[in-house]
């Protein structure tokens, strides 16, 4: 019984490594364009702030990338990607919108 836990819980932390995100890329995009992401951010090269691609290849098997993102975004920082501080968005963009924002960029 007790292998049979683990195996499950095993099983388990490799479904939530390997997440995929079901996401409208279209959508996606343009709710990142009418929000100002694509400002500062592009998919494939760094703007003012880093491509989404790299951004996504730096979390990738990262099971909470997502909610740690979708906290970064809200609440801006800087020193990640360099000395470029991004503004915090919390106040501007729903949480909701950041939130497929993020799903968007981690399935790139």
């Amino acid at each position: 019984m007790k292998a049979l836990l683990l195996t499950i819980a095993a099983a388990g932390s490799m479904l939530v490594a390997s997440q995929s995100y079901a996401v409208d890329a279209a959508a996606a995009k343009a709710l990142a364009q009418k929000s100002g992401c694509l400002a500062c951010h592009s998919v494939d090269k760094a703007v003012m702030g880093p491509a989404y691609k790299d951004v996504a290849a730096k979390y990738k098997g990262n099971a909470s990338a997502e909610a740690k993102l979708v906290a970064k975004v809200k609440a801006g920082g800087s020193g990640v990607w360099g000395p470029a501080p991004m503004p915090p968005m919390g106040g501007q963009v729903k949480e909701a919108d950041i939130k497929t924002i993020v799903q968007w960029v981690l399935s790139l």
